[in-house]
């Protein structure tokens, strides 16, 4: 586990976990113990002993992928807190998702506040979190690319969410994505501006990587 302080935030990133490698993380108000359990991949409720004594208040799920919801009910049960998601992305999970999160919302952790942002592409309900300085994006964005896609249009709206809603945060924002690596805003602006200044297929989609293409 890692973990991260600044302010009133607290934030544990636990992966990999699962065959596909997940992360899963808490934001905790590091004053009144409230948290944010973020994404339920298979092995997550063991991240429950990261609580320190905090109280989960609500699971957020940042998108509507299997591996992102397989201890879900694990989770949900051990900790009694509401389930939420996007709207575009809860109709396979309708029994279990008790609360809808959109663009602009903003979850309260006593005085710490998450803002979500909703990023289409990946999936039609992708959504990222802010927490100061630190963005959750689930599959939206990695360091070195976005979250795969299954056709072109997908692709284009994912980089329409990317450079129009994550790369207008500061360059400094901390990138924590659902597998793999942390990055920056910063890096990744960097990085697309090098996959911008070429010419791509009009068939382009699935694993796409800002410099390998």
């Amino acid at each position: 586990m890692e973990e991260y302080n600044e302010g009133l935030l607290r934030l544990v990133k636990d992966g990999p976990m699962g065959a596909f490698g997940n992360n899963a993380y808490l934001v905790q108000n590091r004053e009144t113990g409230e948290t944010v359990f973020v994404d339920a991949p298979d092995g997550a409720e063991r991240l429950l002993v990261a609580l320190a004594g905090g109280e989960v208040t609500q699971i957020a799920v940042t998108h509507s992928h299997p591996d992102h919801w397989q201890s879900i009910d694990a989770v949900k049960a051990a900790t009694g807190a509401p389930v939420a998601c996007h709207e575009a992305d809860h109709a396979a999970y309708r029994d279990t998702v008790d609360a809808t999160l959109d663009d602009g919302d903003e979850i309260a952790l006593g005085d710490l506040r998450v803002r979500v942002i909703h990023t289409p592409g990946h999936t039609p309900g992708s959504i990222c979190l802010l927490a100061g300085t630190r963005l959750i994006t689930g599959d939206a964005l990695f360091p070195g690319g976005p979250g795969r896609t299954n056709n072109p249009a997908d692709l284009r709206q994912s980089i329409e969410s990317i450079t129009t809603r994550l790369f207008a945060l500061d360059d400094e924002t901390v990138v924590h994505p659902g597998h793999g690596d942390d990055g920056t805003i910063g890096d990744s602006k960097r990085e697309y501006a090098v996959f911008a200044s070429k010419e791509h297929p009009a068939d382009l989609c699935g694993d796409v990587t800002w410099e390998g293409v």
